[in-house]
């Protein structure tokens, strides 16, 4: 999901921002020939994501640095369990300490945040997907976290597909105008998407042969009826309002997939330590 040449350019930005012109503590405190190991520990149950980030993180601080990754994303792990150990210039280590702790924290939220919509999915078809709701200049990492928690990507960025919303619908006159507008110099395989938040602009975006239908806060009801009228003929995608305590009776109307950014902007951060 994401490469080394554009998270070295993110690392870059992290570190200067975090030390400035020197880590002045570590200066004073620590003799410049000082070593040591560390560890990171989870301090509470998580998905990790993100663990090479943070061990990039390190040695591109200084390449001295030996990083030793002890689980991989995706990977559940409990609290106390060590997930990376550190050895080397301990001036370093401990300069490069809060930035590595940082990245890995959000992104093990994220993922531990999208096992728990989707472990509220099982049992159903439905399947959980993300948005481009994310932190800027994190997207990827912020996506590649979903996966790592069993979550799906949606849209990486808006040359990635057509998504006809309300303003796009207005400009064009109606449903129909706008997908016919769109579909004449649409590139191959590329889908369209047409939000609805009427039954009436449902049976419209049939009409015009879109591929997904995204139900765009609906009620349950009004989503049941939608799924009927739809019967297979695009996939269906519910978003808006969507809460851990609703996804499942979202999911059981028989849409295919459940789209929130409660997964990325509202995961709360795990609790990751650094420990001699």
């Amino acid at each position: 999901m994401y490469d080394i040449f554009q998270t070295d350019r993110l690392i870059d930005l992290w570190l200067t921002e975090d030390i400035g012109c020197c880590d002045l503590t570590a200066q004073l405190m620590i003799d410049e020939d000082a070593v040591g190991t560390f560890h990171m520990n989870a301090r509470e149950p998580m998905i990790i994501a993100g663990i090479q980030v943070a061990a990039r993180l390190l040695t591109r601080y200084d390449a001295r640095l030996q990083v030793t990754c002890l689980v991989k994303d995706s990977d559940k792990v409990e609290k106390g369990k060590r997930i990376l150990t550190v050895s080397g210039p301990a001036r370093s280590i401990l300069t490069a300490e809060r930035p590595a702790l940082n990245i890995l924290q959000l992104l093990c939220g994220i993922a531990t945040e999208t096992a728990r919509y989707k472990q509220a999915l099982e049992g159903t078809q439905t399947r959980l997907i993300d948005t481009r709701k994310t932190t800027p200049g994190l997207r990827m990492l912020e996506k590649h976290a979903v996966t790592c928690g069993g979550g799906l990507n949606h849209r990486l960025g808006l040359d990635n597909g057509v998504m006809l919303k309300d303003n796009h619908i207005a400009i064009a006159g109606s449903i129909v105008k706008a997908v016919e507008r769109a579909r004449k110099n649409l590139p191959v395989l590329t889908k369209i998407e047409v939000e609805c938040d009427r039954l009436d602009q449902v049976a419209e975006a049939l009409e015009a042969g879109v591929d997904v239908i995204m139900l765009d806060n609906m009620s349950i009801a009004d989503m049941t009826t939608a799924v009927k009228i739809i019967d297979g003929r695009a996939k269906i995608e519910a978003s808006g309002g969507i809460r851990i305590d609703t996804i499942r009776e979202i999911a059981l109307t028989g849409v295919d997939y459940i789209s929130t950014s409660k997964i990325t902007q509202a995961a709360p951060i795990v609790d990751i330590g650094l420990d001699e």
